[in-house]
């Protein structure tokens, strides 16, 4: 069967499914402060229909998933998901992108039913920033989720920091600092204007060679690290000797759009192409004809521009294309 490429050449074997809008948490780079109006829980696709998207996709050459959301882990039995997921012929890889909050009742029955690794948010490891940021989250809570995890087996364990001028970039090195001793993989991520390009993004963005830049001050030498398993488009390094990993991923100053092989299913059954621009497709409907999902996805892929010129934004010039409206909450990033 033909495999799911784009104009540019591209192979698509990775697919980012949202399975809710929800959170249990409001950070202040996903959600306004207003909050969110959430969608109705009837326009959420259900678990056989994610599952069934899935299916059409594998024989074209799906071959990795992350659940995402909001927060994947207020969706309740979310295990019952990743089993359905795993039984799928061709899915050799099951991963899961969270807050943490709630990992330490799930971990467990999530490796049971077939999850690899995991992803856990942590954007400040002190408990009021970490609040100020979370609009009240307990940091406890993340860490604890970090020792689940651990304790279930699911490895590797990259930790996601998105990293803001002001608010947690001087806590650079206490989170490189996580990676001496324990095999844990710290990502730290740029600032993205993900549903909102105002001047405050623009404020807080930061370039990431401030994190080599803290390195040297601490007089850490560091070295080229192998990727850890799973797709990402960081670059990684480690402090030498060190038991874990740090890795930057830079959308912005210096995209990853080239080598991109990612589709994303939103939470109400639209496919996104890219995380950045506006294009969506209904897939919803279609469910049941695996031959009409797997033509809406390719025709998807066949609009999918070459970048998504995140960089022109930071710099308020002009786009080729219109930017979400959408919410980080609302995609799954």
């Amino acid at each position: 069967m033909e495999p799911l490429t784009d104009p540019f050449g591209r192979l698509h074997d990775y697919m980012r499914i949202s399975v809710t809008d929800r959170c249990n948490l409001r950070c202040i780079y996903c959600m306004p402060a207003e909050g969110m109006e959430f969608q109705p829980q009837d326009e959420i696709l259900s678990y056989e229909e994610i599952a069934a998207v899935v299916e059409s996709l594998a024989p074209a050459g799906l071959r990795k998933v992350r659940l995402t959301g909001g927060e994947p882990l207020v969706r309740k039995d979310l295990e019952k998901l990743v089993a359905m997921l795993s039984a799928i012929p061709g899915i050799e890889d099951i991963s899961l992108t969270t807050n943490g909050m709630m990992l330490p009742a799930k971990a467990e029955l999530l490796k049971e039913a077939g999850l690899s690794r995991v992803n856990i948010s942590l954007d400040s490891l002190r408990q009021d920033r970490f609040s100020m940021i979370t609009r009240g989250g307990e940091v406890s809570r993340v860490l604890k989720g970090i020792e689940a995890a651990q304790a279930a087996g699911l490895s590797p364990i990259k930790l996601n920091v998105v990293l803001m001028k002001g608010i947690n970039d001087d806590e650079i090195k206490d989170f490189i600092s996580l990676t001496l001793n324990r095999p844990l993989n710290v990502r730290f991520i740029e600032y993205m204007p993900i549903g909102s390009a105002s001047d405050s993004w623009r404020q807080t963005y930061l370039p990431l060679e401030t994190v080599l830049e803290a390195c040297a001050e601490a007089g850490w030498e560091t070295e080229e690290a192998d990727m850890p398993s799973g797709n990402g488009p960081s670059q990684n390094r480690r402090i030498v000797g060190a038991k874990g990993t740090f890795g930057l991923i830079h959308p912005v100053s210096d995209h990853f759009c080239d080598n991109c092989n990612r589709l994303r299913l939103t939470a109400d059954g639209h496919i996104k192409a890219c995380l950045y621009w506006a294009d969506e497709y209904p897939v919803r409907p279609l469910i049941g004809d695996p031959e009409a999902i797997r033509s809406q996805f390719r025709q998807a892929l066949g609009n999918k521009p070459h970048n998504h010129e995140m960089a022109l934004a930071l710099e308020q010039k002009a786009q080729s294309h219109t930017p979400t409206a959408r919410r980080m909450s609302q995609i799954g990033g």
